[in-house]
């Protein structure tokens, strides 16, 4: 009859501890593989894509670069007043439609129900609602935006407006969803600190919650910001130009234009790329629309990361 001393069933743990430990190890080291594979496919894909669109519109970029950010929309390539003005006007005023319109309504939805909401069925139901609007694809959203601004509200007419609040409620459910994240990491002893030496709610909100939480909540404002200047198939269904757009005497940026019709980045590439079939020239045209369009995107997201890092900095 063989005996099992006490120090021999530690020692055998131990055994077991350190092989379940190494095995954990590996999964974790073999998982990691698998990501930064992952990651280094997608930025080879990358930059594999921005090699031909740079190789493609090179030709444009480097010979008439000037001309090209004033230039119109025109029914030939060879024409020198070919440019991408009309575009970079129509997403400005989208920019300014999700901004006025997505970010103060996301960020008080946000604070409403992180802060002063009652933790219920109802409340639970909005978030998982949210939720599954942030995962809608895009031109659902332009289907939307088609019924109730352009055939109720326009009488079947396309607009400038139309399509700006069709992008702001198209990122509205990611902008709540980015500002709550960013409320919810808010530390519970900033608040209770503060209701210690008897600040009110709102007090407690806007001089603790939000500088907090100020660094996520601008990061993904910013990059919901991004996606709208980016996104094509909602404004093809609310009625954006993809042809020619005559050009308008004076100024752009006037008010008076919201009824009129229009046209933005993604949509003069789009046409660009169609027109290409007939007209070889406008290949490289749209091959330089998207590095413009890409150099914004990436300003914007840079301007992200920079706000954060300072409001980081001065949290710290």
């Amino acid at each position: 009859m063989a005996f099992t001393t006490i120090g021999d069933t530690n020692a055998a743990r131990r055994v077991e501890d350190e092989i379940f430990r190494q095995g954990r190890d590996l999964k974790g080291s073999g998982f990691r593989v698998l990501v930064f594979a992952a990651l280094g496919l997608s930025i080879l894909i990358l930059l594999v894509l921005l090699g031909q669109v740079l190789n493609d519109g090179w030709s444009v970029l480097s010979e008439r670069f000037g001309d090209f950010w004033s230039g119109t929309l025109r029914s030939r390539s060879e024409d020198e007043k070919l440019g991408i003005s009309q575009g970079l006007v129509g997403s400005f005023w989208i920019a300014v439609f999700v901004g006025v319109l997505a970010f103060p309504i996301g960020i008080s939805a946000a604070i409403y129900l992180e802060e002063y909401a009652p933790q219920n069925w109802i409340t639970k139901t909005l978030d998982i609602a949210i939720r599954n609007l942030a995962g809608v694809p895009s031109v659902v959203y332009g289907l939307l935006g088609l019924f109730l601004f352009v055939k109720l509200a326009n009488d079947g007419q396309s607009s400038l407006y139309a399509g700006g609040i069709t992008l702001a409620i198209l990122v509205l459910p990611i902008v709540v969803i980015t500002s709550a994240e960013a409320i919810r990491a808010v530390p519970s002893s900033l608040r209770e600190s503060a209701y210690g030496v008897g600040a009110t709610k709102w007090d407690v909100v806007r001089s603790q919650v939000l500088p907090f939480a100020a660094p996520g909540i601008l990061t993904g404002t910013l990059l919901s910001l991004s996606r709208a200047v980016g996104e094509a198939a909602p404004l093809i269904l609310v009625g954006a130009i993809t042809g020619r757009l005559a050009p308008r005497d004076g100024s752009f940026l006037t008010l008076d234009q919201f009824d009129d019709r229009f046209t933005a980045m993604p949509i003069v590439i789009v046409g660009w790329v169609q027109e290409s079939g007939r007209d070889d020239g406008f290949a490289a045209a749209a091959g330089a629309a998207i590095v413009v369009l890409l150099g914004l995107v990436i300003i914007m997201n840079s301007v992200a990361v920079l706000l954060r890092n300072y409001f980081e900095k001065k949290r710290g």
